[in-house]
């Protein structure tokens, strides 16, 4: 099997109040998908199911993503997700809400069948 990279997008999703990581992950998501749509897998006698999705969403803390929950914004295609270490994050003065931004980059591959 032999991926080709086929689509790079990027995204940035923001929660204003409540430093919910997994909202502003989702968020960057769906502003990545968005940006495109997707007709290219028939080209090569594939599906979008049969797409592979990988997602890096860049957060401060990212423990604090549910995967699960950023998979489900996804609507087609094998999905992977990976959380690191990024985005931005301003804390009110006493550290108790503040603005989160997560990014997401997401890059769709196809097999060429070779």
């Amino acid at each position: 099997m032999a991926l080709v990279r086929c689509v790079t997008e990027m995204g940035m999703g923001v929660d204003v109040h409540g430093l919910d990581y997994t909202q502003a992950a989702t968020r960057a998501v769906f502003d990545a998908i968005h940006h495109s749509s997707l007709g290219f897998a028939r080209l090569v006698g594939a599906t979008a199911d049969e797409m592979i999705v990988n997602v890096l969403i860049g957060v401060p803390h990212p423990d604090k993503v549910k995967v699960d929950a950023v998979m489900a914004a996804l609507p087609h295609g094998r999905t992977t997700v990976q959380v690191v270490a990024g985005g931005l994050e301003l804390l009110n003065a006493d550290g108790s809400d503040g603005t989160l931004i997560a990014n997401a980059i997401i890059t769709v591959s196809v097999d060429d069948g070779k």
